[in-house]
């Protein structure tokens, strides 16, 4: 975890479907054999602070998350006050099973994932080691569910030298690139290796986002 001021993420909105329409399901991703779900719907101010706490809730209960997507510009331009940047659903056979996973994404927001502020400025960094990677982010990224994974974000230029700097100093893959601009205008890397260079990769990363933040026209 990272020694700079944590910006704890805020969720928007929580409501649960016990019996979600075969419809609405089909319509999120659900196979339509599947029929009605048990679903949540939750909004969140910072979407990769969202992804990550979804992704602890497939480790903690038995969901999957069906749709999540960040919204453009960032939660400072939301369509409204309950929209924030992101919306992610999360789908199982049962209220029981998404009450548990909607517990885990709670507690992921509140103690495990969020951004930090690096300068008085509004730089933000998200330089996120998972030690076991759960079932969504590894679906996404290609990776088999346990592995040391590092979620590394910042604004544009912060992230290029940033992953840049994650890359060379330590023995990991770089398995998804987001080049700028995100939805929310941001960039950034996944990352995956042993844990040691995981965590070694994301500390650069930090570093990096730090010494551009301060000097932005170079030494």
């Amino acid at each position: 975890m990272s020694a700079l001021p944590r910006l704890p993420a805020k969720l928007l909105s929580c409501r649960v479907l016990p019996h979600a329409d075969p419809r609405l399901c089909a319509a999120l991703g659900l196979p339509a054999e599947a029929g009605g779900r048990s679903l949540a719907l939750l909004t969140c101010d910072q979407d990769d602070t969202l992804y990550a706490a979804l992704d602890h809730a497939t480790k903690m209960a038995d969901v999957e998350v069906i749709y999540a997507r960040s919204f453009y510009a960032g939660s400072r331009h939301a369509s409204g006050p309950l929209s924030g940047e992101v919306l992610g659903v999360l789908a199982a056979d049962d209220p029981e099973s998404v009450a548990q996973g909607v517990a885990a994404v709670r507690f992921a927001l509140e103690h495990l994932f969020a951004f930090y502020a690096v300068d008085a400025a509004g730089v933000t960094v998200f330089p996120t080691v998972i030690g076991s990677v759960g079932r969504y982010l590894a679906a996404q990224a290609g990776v088999a569910p346990g592995t040391p994974f590092g979620y590394l974000i910042a604004p544009p230029v912060e992230a290029l030298v940033g992953v840049d700097a994650a890359l060379k100093a330590a023995d990991v893959a770089l398995v998804r690139f987001f080049g700028p601009p995100t939805e929310t205008n941001f960039a950034g890397a996944w990352v995956t290796g042993s844990l040691d260079a995981v965590e070694a990769a994301a500390r650069a990363f930090e570093g990096a986002v730090l010494d551009v933040a301060a000097h932005p026209a170079g030494r």
